[in-house]
């Protein structure tokens, strides 16, 4: 349960944090008639037909906005993360002294095997 949960909550929060444009769309959408009379800026002029899309296009401003100031504070972690250097420390590890242990090697075999049958294939012989 606590997995499903927490699986949930991450791609909630992905999505929220990638579709922002569409949530600003979905709440504009279900509270049209909210905006329209109450928030709207051209609702005192019904002639031009507005319907609330002057506070929809604010709100999409504002979304960009905030997306761009998201994407250049990322910028700039990528920035300082890629600044990071580590000195470099050459060093060399002490040499260990083999004195007095025995290595033993194992017997070198030849054990290449022909596949070439003599008694069939003969080099061919030269006319004299």
């Amino acid at each position: 349960m606590f997995r499903q949960a927490t699986i949930f909550l991450l791609i909630l929060t992905t999505l929220t944090a990638n579709c922002s444009r569409f949530f600003v769309f979905a709440g504009f959408e279900l509270n049209k008639k909210y905006i329209v009379s109450n928030l709207c800026e051209n609702r005192n002029r019904p002639y031009l037909h507005c319907n609330g899309k002057c506070y929809f296009m604010k709100k999409i401003r504002q979304a960009e906005e905030n997306e761009k100031k998201e994407a250049s504070k990322d910028n700039l972690n990528r920035l300082e993360v890629s600044f990071f250097h580590e000195p470099f420390k050459l060093s060399f590890p002490e040499p260990v002294l083999l004195t007095g242990i025995e290595q033993y090697f194992p017997v070198y075999t030849y054990q290449y095997t022909s596949r070439y049958l003599s008694t069939i294939f003969r080099p061919p012989k030269q006319a004299a």
